[in-house]
């Protein structure tokens, strides 16, 4: 396993925020996860409207990465992916139509039908 410790950037105010329902979830991923500590948000370039979001279990934070807290979750963003994610909402949903994770970014200018798709 990675060691955590790293160097990274704590950053004085949380880049972007999970709902309860979202940090319940990611919880319960980490419990059931061998290993993983931190919860990796980030930009792809790619999808219809120009970028994706990224969401993924890390074991390890960059030198790079700004570090921070969000419900008891610690989170990491990359640089490239923080111009993006500044202001960013993460939530969750469960429905009869689907269940997954939901995404409020106040710095997009666009997003497609998936709504994990966005353009700024």
């Amino acid at each position: 396993m990675s060691d955590t410790s790293k160097s990274a950037t704590v950053a004085s105010e949380p880049l972007l925020t999970l709902t309860p329902e979202a940090a319940s979830k990611v919880k319960e991923f980490q419990s059931e996860s061998d290993g993983y500590s931190v919860l990796r948000v980030s930009v792809i370039p790619g999808g219809c409207s120009g970028f994706e979001y990224g969401l993924d279990m890390d074991t390890e934070r960059r030198d790079d990465d700004f570090v921070f807290d969000s419900e008891g979750v610690e989170v990491v963003i990359d640089p490239f992916s923080a111009q993006y994610l500044t202001g960013l909402s993460i939530g969750y949903h469960s429905s009869f139509q689907g269940t997954g994770f939901t995404f409020e970014n106040p710095n997009a200018t666009g997003s497609c039908g998936c709504g994990t798709s966005f353009a700024v």
